[in-house]
């Protein structure tokens, strides 16, 4: 009796998702309002008045404004994407900051179905002890990607559940092609 030759594992789409917050717009317009309150006195300065506090004045605001409005751009949204290689992270709109995990370092995700910024400090790029690291755009589901030693990455993602296919298949196909080796 013969046997018909075993198919070759197929190996899985890239995924792609992104996640989107659209109240970091509201914390970029106070950042605008305070670069404009720093122009608006640096303009506006009265020809008797004591300089040195109205520097102090136009610097902070305008140092405030710009903080408030490049770390808020920058978790206005992210995107993520999976593929044979890695598990890629680019936040905001230049994608930056980015975190690259290589699927050798990854040992399992699975999907975590509410993230509550609130339990991670607020938005952005955390550090938790208890919880490790993580991209937090919204409240809502994600996915926890485990790295081994206790090490932890989750992100805030649209179709999270898509995601955690797609890392599990790559990961069953890295298996399959390092048993087979």
């Amino acid at each position: 009796m013969t046997h018909a030759p075993r198919p070759e594992p197929v190996a899985p789409q890239v995924w792609t998702g992104r996640a989107s917050n659209r109240m970091q717009w509201v914390l970029d317009s106070a950042g605008a309002a305070c670069l404009a309150l720093g122009i608006e006195l640096a303009v506006d300065q009265p020809a008797a008045a004591d300089i040195a506090p109205l520097v102090m004045s136009v610097v902070g605001c305008l140092a405030v404004g710009l903080l408030i409005i490049f770390g808020t751009l920058a978790f206005t949204h992210v995107k993520v994407q999976v593929d044979r290689e890695c598990v890629e992270v680019r936040c905001g709109h230049i994608g930056l900051p980015r975190r690259r995990i290589p699927l050798a370092d990854v040992r399992g995700s699975r999907l975590a179905p509410l993230i509550s910024p609130r339990s991670w400090g607020g938005w952005g790029y955390r550090w938790r002890p208890e919880k490790g690291t993580g991209v937090i755009v919204r409240r809502g589901p994600g996915i926890v990607i485990d790295l081994g030693a206790g090490h932890r990455f989750t992100v805030t993602v649209d179709d999270p559940e898509g995601a955690v296919v797609a890392i599990r298949e790559w990961l069953r196909l890295r298996a399959r092609t390092l048993a087979g080796s």
